[in-house]
Order: C-alpha cells, then sequence, then structure tokens
C-alpha cells in the first residue's frame, strides 16, 4: 500500500467519528510497514483515544513503522496526552500528514517530531482532509461564526416542492437515510419560518448514527406566528430549540414562545444572527430550507457548503430551492469546489464547497 493509498483508508476511517467528536476534529491513522497495514485506527469519541493512539494499539509493536495520519499529530496535553509522545515512543520512524493543524493549542507535533529525528511530510490527501474537517478548519481561523451548510433535495428542475408546495417525498429512501446520517454531524438544523410552518418537520436525528449532542433546532423568523401547535415547539423541552429574530420581534417571540421551551435570540439581520449562534456554541449550522432563507443567505455569502440531492423527476413549476437571488454576471460568478458526487439509490448527491480551508503546509 502506498502513501496515498493509505491515506485515502485514514479519511475514510476518520469518517467513523462523524458525529461522535465535535466540537474535536474527526481523524483516522493507518500504520505501514513495507507497505503492509500493521494497525489502524481513528477518533472515535470526543474524549477518548485519538486515531494514532488507536492504531498503535491496534499494530503491538510499530518500531521503525510510518505513521499515516489526516491531520498533524497534537502536542499538547487536552483529555489525553499529546499523540506525539505515543508516536515517539512507539519508535515511528516516519509520520505522513494531510493537514496541519491550525489550532494555537495543538499544533507543533510536525515541529516537535522532526526534532526528534522523525521524517515528516505534508501535503497528501491534503484537499479530502480538509473536505473531511472543514468546520472544525473554519471554526479555528475564523471563530466568529459557524460553519454553514444548506441541503436541498430538488427535481431536475430545481424545485423543492411542487405548485400545491407539497414536498413529501421528492428524494427517495436512500437520499433521506443520508439526511439523518448529515444531520448528526451539525451542531444545529436550521429552516425559516415559514418551513416550520407549512412542513411541521421534527428537525431530528433518526438514523444509525447517534449524534453525542442532540443538535440544536433554529428557526429564522422575520415576521409572522409560530404556532404552538409545531412538532419543533411541542417537543422544545426534549430538544433544544431556538428562535431568531429581529431585535423588534423578538420579544413578543419569547413571550408566546418561552412557556414551552422555545429560547429565542434577537439578531437584526443574518450575519448577527450566525455570530449569535456561535456565541451560543453552535459551531457548524445545517440550513434545510425554505428556497427564501437559502436565497438570502447566499446573498450574502455566508454559505460555505452545499449539499444538494437531485431526484429524476420533472415539475414545470414549483417552489424554487433558492428563492430569488440577486443576479450575478457571468465573469464574475464565483465558482465552487466539488468535493464529492455519488448516487444515493435512484438520487444524485452533488457536494459543492464554496473555498476549502488549506492550512499552511
Amino acid at each position: 500500500m502506498t502513501d496515498t493509498e493509505a491515506m485515502v483508508r485514514a479519511v475514510a476511517l476518520a469518517y467513523r467519528g462523524w458525529g461522535r467528536t465535535a466540537p474535536n476534529p474527526m481523524v483516522g491513522a493507518v500504520l505501514l510497514r513495507d507497505g503492509e497495514v500493521i494497525g489502524e485506527g481513528w477518533h472515535a469519541d470526543f474524549g477518548g483515544p485519538h486515531a494514532e493512539v488507536a492504531a498503535l494499539a491496534a499494530a503491538g509493536d510499530a518500531r521503525g513503522a510510518t505513521c499515516v495520519v489526516t491531520l498533524e499529530p497534537c502536542a499538547h496535553h487536552g483529555k489525553t496526552p499529546p499523540c506525539v509522545d505515543a508516536l515517539l515512543e512507539a519508535g515511528v520512524s516516519r509520520v505522513v500528514v494531510a493537514v496541519r493543524d491550525p489550532h494555537p493549542v495543538a499544533r507543533g507535533g510536525v515541529e516537535r517530531l522532526r526534532a526528534a529525528g522523525v521524517d515528516v511530510s505534508v501535503g497528501i490527501g491534503r484537499e479530502e482532509a480538509a473536505t473531511l474537517n472543514a468546520p472544525f478548519l473554519w471554526g479555528t481561523v475564523r471563530p466568529a461564526r459557524p460553519f454553514v451548510a444548506v441541503k436541498v433535495a430538488t427535481s431536475l428542475d430545481g424545485f423543492i416542492a411542487d405548485a400545491a408546495g407539497r414536498s413529501r417525498w421528492i428524494s427517495g429512501p436512500d437520499a433521506r437515510a443520508y439526511v439523518h446520517w448529515l444531520r448528526a454531524g451539525y451542531d444545529a438544523i436550521g429552516v425559516g419560518r415559514r418551513t416550520a410552518e407549512h412542513d411541521d418537520p421534527e428537525l431530528t436525528v433518526r438514523g444509525e448514527v447517534v449524534p453525542r449532542r442532540t443538535p440544536t433546532r433554529v428557526i429564522f423568523a422575520a415576521t409572522g406566528p409560530i404556532e404552538p401547535r409545531l412538532t419543533v415547539v411541542r417537543t422544545a423541552r426534549s430538544v433544544p430549540t431556538v428562535v431568531v429574530a429581529p431585535t423588534e420581534r423578538a420579544s413578543a417571540y419569547e413571550r408566546e414562545l418561552a412557556p414551552c421551551g422555545v429560547r429565542t435570540i434577537a439578531a437584526d439581520d443574518f450575519d448577527a444572527s450566525l455570530r449569535a449562534l456561535r456565541a451560543e456554541g453552535i459551531e457548524s449550522l445545517l440550513i434545510e430550507g425554505g428556497g427564501t432563507l437559502v436565497g438570502h443567505l447566499l446573498d450574502a455569502d455566508l454559505v460555505d457548503r452545499l449539499y444538494w440531492i437531485q431526484a429524476p423527476l420533472r415539475l414545470g413549476r414549483g417552489v424554487a430551492a433558492f428563492g430569488a437571488s440577486r443576479a450575478v454576471q457571468l465573469g464574475e460568478a464565483p465558482r465552487w469546489t466539488i468535493v464529492e458526487r455519488r448516487a444515493l439509490g435512484d438520487d444524485t448527491l452533488l457536494v459543492a464547497d464554496r473555498e476549502l480551508c488549506l492550512p499552511e503546509l
């Protein structure tokens, strides 16, 4: 197995920590000796053994081995001892790192390993590893607001509902199962008030992955009622639920919904809303509609990632996925980076990032 092949494996292992490691990153590690895998591991749970330590335990004897890891080994004492110390004690002779750790406390592992005589190379699988941990990386270098992702499920012609507003179900069962997996990896799930009113979604995780922390439900409301009959209101005492509203409306929502367990945050624009959510400890936010909210966030350049599920059907007319966005001339239109394409049953998934966060080598 080559270093590149081992890094592909390490990234796949890291994803096994989806929904379980935040606010720490997901990390995978593979130990090689003469091109053969002698141990592998991943960071399975927040506060538990890191990927390198798990791989070393699986290997037993790692003297002279190469450690291929998706993120720079930590060099500090946190909930666990430094991974650098474990690698040095095990006698690893070479370390291959995909991405440097930008965290000011954890970084420095590369320098410590090199100072101890370990051969270290950085950069193999860099883009894939950056995609894996985009919320963590952006949260470190841009801590003022959460990492914002948008999920849409549309027809071939870009509608999230038919002309009568019916959206269940545009996508198939495989895509819906994927969305529950996706939700497990985000701190919060957000919708606009009209989507909450019309669709009455639960906005909960009901898939195979049980998240370490239940995602907070966020309703963005500018005007109009939020009825106590809605599922997100009726269940707010068991699932954290927040309404974000302009200052002039926030007190009314607070008065109406606080008895149901819903909290209200006052913020007068989307940038302020995101900063307020970040101050509440929300580091990643998955927006699931509707089209107006998504369009406004895109126009404000506040979307970091797009998950687009396209179903093989045509509606002709309906509810547009991206609302009435402002026009951009072709030569000025930003090009996003495609980070994944694959089938979800009969549907197609496209994942695009506005910009990759790539720490310096």
